[in-house]
């Protein structure tokens, strides 16, 4: 085309720009209010997640609204941008802005915040996401985030286990079966009560279950009814033997590239009080799945104690060193991070 004036190559690069590929990293655009930096976040959970609807949207529209429209937050939820297992890694080199994922998707990757959870540190959603920020503040686990520009630090509740059919009442009783676990936590402990830890995200669940690849599953109350488990499973062991964690952050290039008032908006809303609002969504989630499971009439089996059940202290005690001798062996000083996590939690007891 030829461009007779300056007004014309302006135009000309204005529809250039209009048309890039929606595979950029970002997009900004000139506005009234100035530029308008667009950052893509990525998570596995479902659209209709509460998570992801309650809070991970109106954070988004937080950051829009205080940021008077010079920040866009773009959410792809089930794992449209990256793969569950590797949406951390995926933030920190860039192919994604914003990542939530499970530490205890990506094996050996987050070895001392996994330490926090082991059976016995703690009860809640929110007291663990108040761990996981003052072990981080601490120093304790903030090397396992130098990468990124790290958001929040999350605490999903205490897991279960789910099966259909077939009561859990003692660890003899999973002696064979083949459960889903999310981490190396879950797995050494599902490993010593004689079962067959099978490790998967949250996302292939059903049809694994449904297709019976999987006997049960390990997992907080939650997914039950966001991942719809709800419609194949109809027995529960309530047993707080692993407390699964996620881990939010932003790329850090895109982070520093933005101006300090910017920055601002991000640092007003990142950190411990973003931990606790989402844990505090997970915690009343929780109930209110355990709640209907019951309303349906499904078996429950309660054991709230298991570090002092004579016949699940063994296999909890036995798993959880097995994790942390293994911690051990590369070096890391997991027995001094274990008495850290322990001494935070009763600072952060709810």
């Amino acid at each position: 085309m030829k461009v007779k004036t300056p007004l014309g190559i302006l135009l000309a690069a204005s529809l250039a720009m209009s048309g890039c590929s929606n595979n950029d990293q970002s997009v900004s655009t000139s506005t009234d209010t100035g530029e308008v930096t667009t950052l893509r976040f990525s998570h596995f959970m479902t659209a209709t997640d509460n998570i992801n609807t309650e809070a991970l949207e109106p954070w988004a529209k937080k950051i829009e609204a205080e940021s008077k429209g010079r920040l866009k937050v773009e959410i792809y939820p089930s794992a449209t941008l990256s793969k569950p297992g590797s949406t951390y890694d995926a933030t920190a080199k860039g192919s994604v802005d914003i990542g939530m994922q499970a530490q205890g998707y990506t094996a050996g990757r987050f070895p001392l915040t996994q330490i926090v959870e082991l059976p016995g540190i703690t009860n809640t959603a929110q007291q663990q996401s108040c761990i996981l920020h003052k072990l981080y503040d601490e120093g304790v686990i903030k090397d396992e985030y130098e990468d990124t520009h790290l958001l929040a630090l999350i605490g999903t509740g205490q897991g279960a286990l789910h099966t259909v059919d077939k009561p859990i009442r003692t660890p003899a009783d999973m002696k064979g079966l083949r459960i889903r676990q999310p981490s190396a936590v879950a797995s050494h402990i599902i490993e010593a009560t004689g079962a067959a830890p099978v490790g998967m995200p949250a996302s292939d669940t059903y049809t694994s279950l449904q297709r019976g690849v999987i006997d049960g599953l390990s997992f907080t109350w939650q997914p039950i009814q966001a991942f719809r488990l709800d419609e194949l499973i109809n027995t529960h062991t309530n047993i707080p033997f692993y407390n699964s964690t996620f881990v939010i952050s932003m790329n850090k290039d895109k982070y520093n590239s933005l101006p300090d008032d910017l920055k601002k908006v991000i640092d007003d809303n990142s950190g411990a009080e973003l931990a606790a609002h989402i844990s505090k969504v997970f915690d009343v989630s929780n109930a209110k799945a355990m709640a209907a499971a019951k309303a349906k009439g499904d078996i429950m089996i309660d054991i709230p104690d298991p570090l002092n059940d004579p016949d699940w202290r063994g296999p909890l005690i036995e798993g959880s060193q097995h994790y942390l001798d293994e911690v051990n062996a590369t070096g890391l000083d997991a027995d001094n991070v274990y008495e850290k996590a322990k001494a935070a939690s009763n600072a952060c007891m709810v």
